[in-house]
């Protein structure tokens, strides 16, 4: 049997941009998706820490060492530039290693 289970996780990263003009997704430092095994175009939850606010999108690469984490499209009407967010990914695997399989998390005051 398959369960969900958080596969990746940036916590506590505060949003550098938004970009209405965009059609979706949100666009993510390529160094960072990497730190936390983030690919282009995987489906994430975003958890708005100060607002409360949440929806799903797609990841969009961003450039290295920018440091940017961009809301696109109708997302950047819900959550605003410098909103402290979280950012997950979520896989589904085998119920038998279900219990040892270790997420990759980062905490961007860590970072």
């Amino acid at each position: 049997m398959l369960v969900k289970v958080l596969k990746s996780k940036i916590e506590n990263i505060r949003i550098t941009e938004a970009n209405l003009q965009y059609i979706g997704s949100i666009t993510i430092d390529i160094g960072l998706m990497e730190t936390v095994n983030f690919i282009e175009g995987e489906k994430v939850g975003i958890f708005n820490i100060t607002n409360g606010e949440e929806l799903y999108t797609y990841i969009i690469n961003g450039e290295r060492d920018s440091g940017v984490i961009g809301l696109n499209g109708p997302s950047s009407r819900k959550m605003a530039v410098g909103d402290r967010i979280i950012i997950a990914s979520y896989a589904s695997i085998d119920s038998e290693i279900a219990g040892s399989f270790k997420p990759a998390v980062i905490n961007a005051a860590d970072y």
